[in-house]
């Protein structure tokens, strides 16, 4: 197993509930600040929110999308225990009594035991920060997800991110400084990027300290800038072999306890236009164990 590898989120849950604990994705309905002109218009030049949105972007209430969550995942793991993970777009980018009614319209259900907050490094004021911890304390299990990409400001700034390195490192520094988990998403393929800016990136992470990490391929979606430039041939896709090489590196370049929410990432076929392995999750995850493997690393027995 990939877990006998590398600290996976499911596996930690595990250890520390007893049970299978599974996120919920849900969609809020906000928006982003690089989307709706506050920043820019467009928003980064890979986001298609469709992609990992599951209602479209006229979502249904929060209860509706956990119940529906919890039907599918009661079959397919048995789980009975959730996170409720505000994916779409930034779900720290509301006036401070919007978020907290809707983070805690999802801790209302006894069966939902924590929340993981996707955000941009922009857009988390020190007040939505103590929210977070407010619910730590009561005993919930709180992940506050931010979406770095890269440490590199050039790249940042090709790919219409709107923020820099900077940003990041100071919501990263002020939530653990009191105590809040982070875990940060890192893209790879973006364009003009080399092995040496994955590496690079993520021991700049390292260096400031990080209690998760995301690891997404860049795939190309329709209705994006980046599916113009591949088509234009502007941007060549990763193959799957560079990507799982890759990732390996990665891990081993990291400590060995730290929490891995995601190896991989997907898209769903009718809005995926390359690479056509991106839609593929557990051939991935499943090369990614091999080359572990292959590299002799050891296996871990986590307590």
């Amino acid at each position: 197993m990939l877990s006998d590898y590398v600290n996976t989120l499911g596996q930690s849950l595990l250890r520390t509930y007893k049970e299978r604990v599974h996120k919920v994705a849900i969609d809020a309905g906000l928006s982003c600040p690089n989307r709706d002109g506050s920043l820019g218009i467009g928003g980064c030049t890979f986001c298609n929110n469709d992609t990992f949105s599951p209602n479209g972007r006229q979502p249904d209430p929060i209860l509706t999308q956990i119940q529906s969550g919890r039907e599918v995942l009661l079959k397919r793991t048995g789980a009975k225990k959730y996170i409720a993970y505000f994916q779409a777009y930034t779900n720290t980018y509301s006036d401070i009594e919007t978020l907290k009614k809707m983070y805690e319209t999802a801790l209302s259900q006894e069966d939902v035991i924590g929340l993981s907050i996707g955000t941009r490094p922009d857009c988390v004021p020190e007040t939505v920060i103590d929210l977070l911890l407010d619910y730590q304390q009561q005993g919930f299990d709180i992940w506050l997800e931010l979406g770095l990409q890269s440490a590199f400001d050039e790249t940042l700034q090709k790919v219409n991110r709107g923020h820099g390195f900077k940003e990041y490192k100071e919501t990263l520094l002020l939530a653990r400084s009191k105590g809040l988990r982070v875990c940060t998403h890192l893209i790879i393929g973006l364009p003009g990027e080399t092995r040496q800016h994955y590496h690079d990136t993520l021991q700049r992470v390292l260096e400031l300290g990080v209690d998760g990490l995301k690891f997404h391929p860049l795939h190309v979606v329709k209705g994006t800038q980046l599916a113009n430039e591949w088509r234009r041939g502007e941007y060549q896709p990763m193959q799957m072999e560079a990507y799982v090489e890759v990732v390996a590196d990665l891990i081993a370049q990291a400590p060995e306890d730290m929490i891995y929410h995601r190896l991989t990432g997907t898209a769903n076929k009718q809005q995926l236009l390359a690479p056509a392995w991106c839609s593929k999750k557990w051939k991935v995850l499943n090369a990614i164990e091999d080359r572990l493997k292959s590299q002799n690393r050891r296996k871990v027995q986590w307590s």
